[in-house]
């Protein structure tokens, strides 16, 4: 009876370790900076660079279409919470600029949890039905 048991304790310790080798790592977003390639399913303004950066541990920046924002950044595991933001205030040259840039503040505002699948990172807001997806600008690493 002994040895059964051994072997039923030995299979479920193997299937442990074997499960949480399934895990992919949650990326480290520190001192990475991003491009915004597609706005929760809506496109972007080609000319925009609306961007994202991690500069500094606990903090985000980065060019909401033609403004700059600037505002704390909580990372815990895959769930992200950015704001309250803070923005300059120049004039934007179209009523388009400015609406994207609204609806892409308004976005990172109610950012949840994001991810990196490939050389994409996804962030999922509440109230948009598909992710934000960027793409890499500045590895970790880059000056």
């Amino acid at each position: 009876m002994k040895p059964t048991f051994a072997a039923l304790l030995s299979s479920a310790l193997l299937a442990s370790c074997a499960s949480g080798q399934g895990k992919t790592p949650v990326p480290d977003l520190l001192k990475t900076e991003w491009l915004l390639e597609d706005l929760g399913g809506k496109g972007v303004l080609d000319r925009a660079q609306a961007t994202l950066a991690f500069p500094e541990e606990k903090k985000v920046a980065g060019n909401g279409s033609c403004n700059r924002f600037f505002g704390p950044a909580q990372l815990t595991g895959d769930k992200i919470s950015l704001g309250p933001l803070a923005s300059t205030r120049m004039a934007c040259r179209s009523a388009a600029l400015i609406n994207q840039e609204s609806n892409y503040l308004d976005a990172l505002k109610n950012a949840e949890h994001f991810s990196v699948d490939g050389p994409y990172l996804l962030i999922y807001a509440k109230g948009f039905d598909k992710p934000l997806r960027f793409t890499q600008i500045r590895p970790k690493n880059q000056p």
